[in-house]
């Protein structure tokens, strides 16, 4: 099954619950409006590929949903819980939820590779013993198509793509139902940008995750995404899937999905998936 057939995309029900529901989010900086009047649903099940030009705000607005950052005005809802209140259970319930990768993988230096997959592990279940802790550690490393050597390996010992590796693997120790990546392809080759972009899709796919993912790689956009939400104007311009953002008239948009380089990407993700582009 491609990305365009996925049931969640096309069949999806009307009446069921996002699993991320952002309404009239304001975020400003002193004088400058960042997201005035900002709405968005993220489907349970779907990758969601977040896109905007420099200063849309594209990861203000993660750091906004994952309470990271308190906006100056809105409602989010995470998984059926109000993502702004201050009441600890609540907060510990999204946290516990939601996997993240920050875009340089933000890795503790000093931790191993194991040691950094089982910090989540101490913290939501400190009864674990070492031993199965280790095991699930492992186990996650694998996952995440990492040799099983690297867990003993310390971040400085990795390539930049292994280190996203062992980051995605950190991010799903708690076995999340929610992941959050921020330009995960950044800084790797066609070839090891491709390859990430596959284990996500894989991971998604076999673990019934739902991805929100912001990215700049066009590559990403044709190849995994299920619907692409565009920042412009301060707000969520619109979200849909691709073969509709790319005729939205915007100017933005109309440089971004029309350049030569979209062109290529465009080609590269029919071959993929075996179909043409509507």
């Amino acid at each position: 099954m491609t990305n365009h057939q996925s049931p969640i995309t096309n069949h999806g029900h009307a009446d069921e619950q996002p699993i991320i529901r952002v309404r009239g989010i304001e975020n400003r900086f002193g004088k400058q409006v960042v997201h005035e009047g900002l709405d968005l649903d993220v489907r349970r099940g779907e990758i969601l590929g977040v896109v905007g030009g420099s200063g849309s705000g594209k990861s203000v607005l993660m750091r906004t949903i994952l309470g990271l950052r308190k906006p100056q005005a809105g409602q989010i809802e995470v998984l059926g819980v109000d993502a702004r209140s201050e009441d600890p259970v609540s907060r510990r319930h999204v946290e516990r939820n939601t996997g993240v990768l920050f875009q340089d993988g933000a890795l503790f230096s000093s931790l191993t590779v194991g040691e950094n997959v089982q910090v989540p592990l101490k913290e939501y279940y400190p009864q674990l013993s070492d031993s199965l802790r280790y095991e699930l550690a492992l186990l996650k490393v694998k996952l995440a198509g990492l040799p099983a050597d690297t867990i003993d390996k310390l971040p400085s010992q990795l390539s930049g793509g292994m280190r996203k590796r062992a980051g995605v693997a950190r991010a799903l120790a708690l076995d999340p139902p929610l992941m959050f990546l921020d330009e995960p392809t950044a800084g790797l080759d066609p070839i090891g940008a491709a390859a990430f972009d596959q284990l996500i899709r894989t991971l998604q796919q076999a673990l019934g995750l739902t991805v929100f993912l912001i990215t700049h790689d066009l590559d990403t956009l044709y190849a995994i995404c299920d619907r692409i939400a565009v920042l412009a104007d301060r707000r969520v311009l619109a979200t849909a899937p691709l073969a509709e953002v790319e005729r939205l008239d915007h100017p933005w948009v109309q440089e971004y999905f029309h350049g030569p380089r979209a062109r290529a990407a465009r080609k590269s993700g029919n071959r993929e998936s075996g179909i043409g582009n509507g």
